[in-house]
C-alpha cells in the first residue's frame, strides 16, 4: 500500500522508544480514522499495528476484516501476536454490540487467536466489575472437558475465565481450585516479585484476599 503523507509523518513518531503512552498519545489526537489505520497496519510493523487498532472505526470492524488481521498477526512472534489480538479485543471489539456479537460465536473458531478471545471476553465480563453472566457453569463445564487440549494461547485464556469465575462467585471456588490441581497447569512457573502467578489454586487464593481487604 501507497503511504499517504500523514501516515508517513506518523511513522516518523515511532520508533524502538515509543511507549504505550506515546501512541495513546497520537491516537488522541487523531481520534477515529480507519482508512489511516490500515495504511499504518499494512506496515507490518509492531508499534504502528497497535497505533492502528487504536484508531480504527469499530463499526467496520466485520468478520471478515477481523479474519484479515488475524491472519497478519500471524507474522509477529508470541508475545506480539497475542499483545494485538488483545489489544483488539479490549480497545474495539469489545465496544460495539456488533463486535461482541461476533465474539460470542468464536467459541469453535477455527482461529486459535479468535477462540482466546471468546475466552478472554467472557473473563472481561466477570473482572470488569459487573455482576457475572449466568453462564458459569456451561463454561466451566467446558473448560473441564477441553483445556488440556487446547494450544497454549487458547489455555491461558480459559485458565484466566476459570480463576475469574472462582474470585467472583464463591460456590464455584472449590472445583476452580480443583480444576487447577487437577491439571497442574502453571503450578511451575515462576513469576516475578509482585506479579500474580497463573496457578489457580495461588492466583484465585491471591485475588480473593485482595478483595476482602
Amino acid at each position: 500500500m501507497e503511504l499517504s503523507s500523514q501516515a508517513k509523518n506518523i511513522l516518523a513518531q515511532i520508533n524502538a522508544k515509543t511507549k504505550l503512552g506515546d501512541l495513546r498519545k497520537i491516537a488522541g489526537e487523531i481520534k477515529k480514522d480507519h482508512e489511516l489505520a490500515l495504511e499504518l497496519w499494512s506496515t507490518g510493523q509492531f508499534l504502528p499495528r497497535q497505533l492502528a487498532i487504536l484508531i480504527m472505526d469499530k463499526k467496520q470492524l466485520s468478520q471478515k476484516l477481523i479474519d484479515n488481521l488475524d491472519n497478519d498477526m500471524k507474522q509477529h512472534h508470541e508475545d506480539e501476536r497475542l499483545q494485538l489480538i488483545d489489544w483488539l479485543m479490549a480497545n474495539q471489539l469489545s465496544k460495539d454490540k456488533k463486535t461482541i456479537s461476533l465474539m460470542e460465536t468464536w467459541e469453535n473458531s477455527q482461529s486459535s487467536l479468535q477462540r482466546r478471545i471468546f475466552w478472554y471476553y467472557q473473563a472481561r465480563l466477570r473482572w470488569v466489575g459487573q455482576t457475572p453472566p449466568s453462564n458459569s457453569e456451561e463454561l466451566l463445564s467446558k473448560i473441564e472437558a477441553r483445556i488440556e487440549k487446547e494450544v497454549p494461547e487458547v489455555q491461558w485464556a480459559m485458565n484466566f475465565t476459570t480463576a475469574q469465575i472462582g474470585i467472583f462467585e464463591e460456590k464455584y471456588r472449590p472445583r476452580c481450585v480443583a480444576l487447577g490441581e487437577r491439571t497442574g497447569l502453571y503450578k511451575d512457573e515462576i513469576v516475578a516479585k509482585n506479579c500474580t502467578p497463573n496457578y489457580l489454586p495461588k492466583l484465585i487464593a491471591i485475588q480473593v484476599a485482595k478483595l476482602k481487604k
